[in-house]
């Protein structure tokens, strides 16, 4: 399911809803979406939850909306202030200049608030309990960072537009602008627009959903998350059996979906030496 989530609602809200809708326990999300977020999270239902892990780490899209002229002490607006600056003086140029070393590839330092873990506790839960939290940067790439509208003034609004590995914090990309043009900087909106190959044209609100429960059948959301291979009958029955595929070219880095000669999704594989080995098989 291509679920378009509402704000002030957190993803486990929404499963908890599909769960009711869909009439199982096994529904499952593939990429969080803080509260204050809308947009694409993509859901599984009964056995496409075995997918979610994989659909997790696709590259994603979002629009956000930077305030330039204070910092936060979750780096969006729902954090207390913690500085504050007046921006007047940024320019439409400034800001452009200012996102460019931000694009790329990129050492990012997670927001403090994040739910990585530090010490086995969530780090988001250690910053509200009074903690000073410092985590270490991550490699992440960031393919687009584009300034979509600018609004001069002393508290400056940017909209961008952003393309991101998964791992990437927008919140810390508002952040790292803010600071690079030494007036500080916080997300105020952010909607996702893309998880992979689904998007908000598939995308359906709860509301929605509840006149009309619709999901996307497990074939075409393979289609749609992964690189698609075809095989032929012999190549098809050796899958079933959960056999690697010696002589089967797979992209590296990243697993296929395997398909029957009748177009239905049996497995995801990997590249294994001069082969490809299940990953997980669902028939």
């Amino acid at each position: 399911m291509v679920v378009d989530k509402p704000i002030d609602w957190t993803s486990h809200d929404v499963v908890g809803r599909t769960r009711r809708l869909a009439g199982t326990r096994k529904v499952g999300h593939a990429g969080t979406l803080d509260p204050m977020a809308t947009g694409v999270l993509v859901l599984g239902v009964n056995r496409a939850t075995r997918l979610l892990g994989h659909v997790a780490g696709a590259d994603k899209e979002y629009l956000a909306t930077i305030s330039l002229g204070a910092t936060t002490v979750t780096d969006d607006a729902q954090g207390e202030e913690t500085s504050v600056a007046d921006a007047s003086a940024l320019t439409i140029d400034d800001v452009r200049a200012a996102m460019e070393p931000l694009t790329g590839a990129i050492e990012q330092v997670p927001s403090s608030v994040s739910a990585i873990k530090v010490d086995g506790q969530r780090a988001y839960a250690r910053v509200r309990s009074g903690e000073q939290v410092e985590l270490k940067a991550r490699p992440v790439v960031v393919s687009a960072f584009e300034l979509l509208e600018f609004e001069p003034g002393e508290r400056a609004v940017a909209r961008v537009r952003v393309e991101c590995s998964s791992g990437t914090y927008v919140r810390a990309l508002a952040r790292d602008l803010g600071a690079a043009l030494g007036v500080g900087g916080h997300l105020t909106s952010l909607r996702r627009t893309r998880v992979g190959g689904f998007t908000l044209d598939q995308a359906r609100t709860l509301d929605q959903l509840g006149e009309h429960f619709e999901m996307v059948g497990l074939d075409d959301a393979a289609r749609a998350a992964f690189t698609a291979v075809e095989l032929d009958e012999d190549q098809a029955r050796d899958v079933r059996y959960g056999r690697a595929l010696p002589g089967l070219s797979v992209p590296s880095g990243k697993p296929v979906a395997i398909f029957a000669p009748d177009g239905s999704f049996l497995a995801l594989y990997e590249a294994a030496g001069s082969g490809a080995r299940p990953v997980a098989v669902f028939v």
